[in-house]
């Protein structure tokens, strides 16, 4: 069983934990904005028995991290736009926001508060009862709906089972801890593949869930389809995801760094009604990821289709292009092979 002092150290095992949110709610209720779904710094401070200056100092020297996880500080006309949606009622210039997602992070990191300490030892104590637990294997009469194809059942029980098995492993081992991790990259690509199989089997009897994926992707603000992307590399194994959600970032949107150590540079592009990327935007890009930052993978993103100048530039440059398509892939689950 992983212990605490682990979670604690390692990274890795904390953004491998990060969707069990509802221990925080196991141990202590959690007050929560008027959005049903950021809390400040204050209220943070509150739920684990600490100073606003503590969360404050935790925030400095792990802020790349929980920006990963969702914190973020809202400025400007984004803070103006949020305080009315919310009803806030506040002068303050600037408001940091964490997600649960976030809370949790800041609990597997806060050192002392027993709160915080509550709550690694309920999250430990169910990731090992989730390692444990047998799978169950419904029967055939128990198979009652179309829905429940071998692909779905196969996919729950990589998910559930397989790679939960693996990453105790991961955790445990040393001398092979590179092939069990290449091992789980192939059973989460197979996982995503099958999520896929399965949608597309679902569009061809008529199912609706192709076309909501597109409607839901059009109606995304920019910050929003910002925000998607870096659930898509998070998804994907990216560590250390920043979405910067500046108008003066150079044409860069998102930095992270994969699984294996390399950097990322994405622009995302959310252009509802438009034909294709213009080059203009292209040449931008690839400037800023090639010439300036000098990032391993420069991603482009985009709603739409990509002019063929800027597809030119794009491989020349190196640039890799996701169109609407492939968007609406990834999205339902097709892992990127470049992230590999």
């Amino acid at each position: 069983m992983i212990n605490e002092m682990a979670l604690l150290e390692s990274q890795t095992l904390r953004s491998g934990v990060l969707d069990r949110t509802d221990v925080l709610d196991r141990v202590k209720a959690l007050s929560l904005l008027p959005d049903g779904v950021h809390v400040t710094t204050a209220m943070v401070a509150s739920y684990f028995s600490v100073t606003v200056e503590a969360i404050r100092a935790l925030v400095q020297d792990h802020r790349a991290e929980l920006e990963a996880s969702g914190y973020r500080v809202l400025t400007g006309t984004e803070l103006s736009d949020f305080k009315q949606l919310s009803g806030i009622q506040s002068r303050t210039r600037s408001l940091a926001l964490f997600p649960r997602r976030a809370v949790l992070n800041v609990a597997m990191l806060l050192r002392d508060s027993e709160v915080a300490r509550h709550v690694r030892v309920y999250l430990l104590d169910m990731e090992y009862l989730a390692r444990t637990q047998p799978v169950e294997n419904p029967r055939p009469t128990d198979v009652a709906s179309p829905d429940d194809r071998i692909d779905r059942r196969i996919t729950h029980i990589l998910g559930k089972t397989v790679v939960p098995m693996l990453n105790a492993l991961i955790t445990s081992s040393s001398e092979h801890r590179r092939e069990l991790i290449e091992l789980r990259e192939d059973i989460q690509n197979v996982e995503r593949k099958l999520c896929w199989h399965h949608r597309r089997i679902s569009a061809l009897e008529g199912d609706t869930s192709a076309e909501s994926v597109r409607a839901t992707l059009r109606a995304m603000t920019w910050q929003a389809f910002e925000r998607h992307v870096a659930d898509l590399l998070r998804r994907d194994g990216c560590t250390d995801v920043v979405v910067r959600q500046a108008r003066s970032d150079r044409g860069i949107d998102i930095t992270a760094r994969t699984a294996d150590g390399r950097s990322v540079a994405v622009q995302c592009k959310n252009r509802a009604g438009r034909a294709s990327v213009p080059s203009a935007d292209m040449q931008k890009f690839a400037g800023a990821a090639r010439a300036v930052d000098r990032v391993d993978i420069a991603l482009f993103v985009a709603t739409c289709d990509f002019s063929r100048e800027a597809q030119a530039i794009a491989d020349l440059s190196g640039v890799i292009t996701v169109n609407r398509d492939e968007l609406e892939a990834w999205s339902a689950g097709v892992r990127l092979t470049t992230l590999r």
